[in-house]
């Protein structure tokens, strides 16, 4: 069979011509909903089993990585929001982290909390919008909504921070974009006061439910040991039973002085993944109540003016804050040479930030390893010998991204 296939259904003979048998070439996508994004994928089917399948990316390549080179340190903030379209705020801080580390910049613990707190709403963020659209693959409806009713209320908090509901660029090298507003702790509370019993409602439609145990049970299965060779990260090879998790492993942003649990389940299916998707939930409002009650007092932002912009009120009676203020603005800030590597873990796996400096206000080289990358590798053994009907519950138990993928 030849590996070029076209679009459409294309019927072939069997090499063997003697036995009769046909097998059948065909594209799902490039626009299929289960994808979350646009990907092809190229199927062999004998009968109703899937024989082979082969994914073809870059239907959104965007070119982001090499973008980086000609934006200042600053500028490229915007770009990280659009890597991860449904994880921003954790794609700002672990460029932002990174890129503190080449300047040996100590971020104040009142910021590293708020970080932390603000991953974890988009960790929330971004699950509930992972089991909203992945029941409604499968048909059950009402979750979609449930979920959304809650995503938006969480929306409404990026809003209130950062004047924008998704991209956000609210993370930034140094700090924070925005002082926190006044009553924002308190509007956090109230959310997140009323979301675990969110999450029983969607446990009371779905863990015991007949129908999506039959759909997921049993379905998309596949080991650590495939996993860890194809380099699969996050809730896919916890829900294999490999308790790894980058905020436990390599603490950042003052992780360590959680409490939290890593969930884990052995099954490695679509029902696995869904469990421990919504006890990450669990264990996220978990820390952000932490966050919100231990909240440290002090600055949201680095004192060092040759990187962060100096406060308003200075600059309308310090001749020399303007003048820093212009120059960052118009010129950014200049950052060592050397290289550093910075990982974090984002709503899908693990997100790490390979940056190159020259001296200069741009990065000469900026590489991410996007956890929907690897995670996109563990299709074609997740699908072949199984149902055609079980792809669509397989594909978007991945939760992957393709704006993560197609950089």
């Amino acid at each position: 069979m030849s590996d070029s296939l076209v679009p459409g259904i294309t019927v072939l003979e069997d090499e063997q011509a003697d036995t009769g048998a046909r097998r059948m070439l065909l594209n799902m996508g490039p626009q299929h909903p289960s994808t979350h994004g646009v990907l092809r994928l190229a199927v062999e089917l004998d009968g109703e089993i899937i024989t082979k399948c082969r994914p073809d990316i870059g239907y959104l390549h965007t070119g982001i990585e090499k973008e980086f080179e000609v934006k200042t340190y600053a500028q490229a903030v915007t770009l990280t929001d659009r890597v991860d379209y449904l994880a921003p705020l954790s794609n700002n801080l672990g460029y932002a982290l990174a890129v503190e580390k080449l300047l040996g910049l100590e971020i104040p613990p009142k910021a590293q909390w708020m970080r932390v707190m603000l991953v974890e709403l988009t960790r929330l963020n971004s699950h509930l919008v992972w089991l909203g659209t992945h029941a409604l693959d499968i048909g059950a409806m009402s979750v979609f909504m449930y979920c959304f009713r809650e995503r938006e209320e969480i929306l409404k908090l990026f809003e209130m921070f950062s004047g924008q509901r998704m991209m956000t660029s609210y993370i930034r090298p140094g700090g924070l974009a925005l002082e926190p507003p006044r009553g924002w702790a308190q509007r956090v509370k109230t959310c997140i006061d009323a979301f675990p019993s969110r999450v029983d409602e969607y446990e009371d439609l779905l863990t015991k439910n007949s129908i999506w145990m039959g759909r997921t049970k049993g379905v998309g299965f596949i080991s650590v040991e495939d996993m860890l060779d194809l380099g699969v990260t996050g809730p896919m090879l916890r829900a294999a039973g490999l308790k790894t998790d980058a905020r436990k492993d390599e603490p950042y942003s003052s992780y360590e002085k959680f409490d939290f649990e890593v969930p884990t389940r052995t099954e490695g299916d679509v029902y696995a993944r869904y469990q421990v998707r919504l006890e990450e939930m669990r264990q996220s409002v978990r820390i952000v109540t932490q966050a919100i009650e231990g909240m440290p007092p002090g600055p949201w932002k680095a004192a060092d003016q040759h990187v962060v912009l100096p406060d308003r009120e200075r600059m309308k009676t310090q001749m020399e804050a303007l003048i820093y203020h212009f120059k960052l603005v118009t010129e950014g800030f200049r950052v060592p040479e050397g290289e550093v590597y910075q990982v974090i873990e984002s709503p899908r796996g693990e997100l790490g930030f390979y940056i190159v400096s020259d001296g200069s206000s741009s990065p000469y080289r900026v590489h991410m390893r996007t956890p929907s990358f690897g995670n996109l590798q563990a299709v074609p053994r997740m699908v072949e010998g199984a149902l055609i009907a079980d792809m669509i519950a397989s594909i978007g138990s991945m939760d992957f991204v393709l704006g993560d993928t197609d950089r």
